[in-house]
């Protein structure tokens, strides 16, 4: 009984984390064009972004992915024996996103203190990473297949360059029209 208590948990925060990671790299993208803005406009945006992040940040998704953690790690010792292939490969995965979130970790503060290094399209590539992550890690735990991964992730990678291919046209678009 407990057992379905603690996966039912561990499925709650890895939702909140991923939407913590979704959102906060949107506010990413929002704080750099918020610096091109003239003041006061500019002043304001970014005293709100940056509040809006912090309160994101620290009360969402940094404590989902502790808590994501702990009870992720309560179920290792039921396949600490026999660890099938796929749970190898998905644990690779989360292994890349703690990492993910460290790097978004690190932006969070750059951008805290007005470093801005990055771009808003590049930020918007940023944020399609977790999306593959998620992608990969859903169907490794439903299909318990890695080739079926692979599929899905194939498939997630042309959908995103399919994507960005019209970011960049509706960016062109909007940029023609302000110029006319």
């Amino acid at each position: 009984m407990a057992y379905s208590y603690i996966k039912a948990l561990h499925i709650i925060f890895i939702v909140t984390w991923f939407a913590g990671l979704f959102y906060i790299v949107r506010l990413f993208v929002y704080t750099v064009e918020a610096h091109a803005e003239s003041e006061p406009k500019r002043s304001i945006l970014l005293e709100n972004l940056k509040l809006w992040s912090k309160l994101l940040w620290f009360g969402i998704t940094w404590p989902s992915a502790v808590i994501t953690l702990l009870l992720g790690s309560y179920f290792l010792h039921f396949y600490a024996s026999n660890m099938p292939n796929w749970l190898w490969v998905k644990l690779g995965f989360v292994v890349f996103l703690y990492i993910y979130h460290l790097l978004c970790h690190r932006i969070y503060q750059q951008l805290q203190h007005d470093d801005v290094r990055y771009t808003s399209q590049q930020l918007r590539i940023w944020n399609e990473v977790a999306t593959i992550i998620l992608v990969a890690v859903v169907f490794l735990v439903v299909l318990k297949n890695t080739l079926s991964m692979v599929y899905g992730l194939v498939g997630l990678v042309a959908f995103t360059v399919i994507l960005m291919v019209a970011i960049q046209i509706y960016k062109r678009t909007r940029s023609r029209s302000k110029n006319s």
